[in-house]
């Protein structure tokens, strides 16, 4: 079974970044640019896992998380957001029950080796 992500980015280089070393792997990727396409495409694609940026046009990214975890179709989508903030957002995004949380720049090995971790856990429940 393929395993689908959502990339939710508003930065080209970037989800063409993550395109190139996530699409390698056999996964089928989604893109949105702002919050209110994640949302949609969210319910519709159902993805196995989004990744999540938090500075986004019209929603941001804590907000789609929020709004993601109060419906039931996508409340137990793992979520890892990515965010070049720091500080009390890493708290707040624990807060949300968000499975991880990395700071762009990314450590890009380390970003795959959570995406594996997370994806096989949600393949064995």
């Amino acid at each position: 079974m393929v395993q689908r992500i959502l990339i939710v980015d508003d930065e080209y280089d970037f989800i063409e970044l993550l395109r190139y070393k996530l699409g390698g792997h056999g996964y089928d990727l989604i893109v949105a640019s702002d919050g209110v396409h994640a949302l949609s495409q969210a319910r519709q694609m159902k993805p196995n896992l989004i990744l999540l940026d938090i500075l986004l046009p019209d929603l941001d990214g804590l907000s789609v998380c929020e709004i993601l975890r109060r419906q039931p179709s996508t409340k137990k989508i793992p979520i890892i957001f990515m965010s070049a903030l720091t500080g009390d957002i890493t708290k707040r995004t624990a807060a949300m029950h968000a499975e991880d949380f990395f700071t762009k720049p990314l450590d890009l090995a380390r970003l795959e080796k959570r995406i594996v971790e997370l994806l096989n856990v949600a393949v064995t429940n």
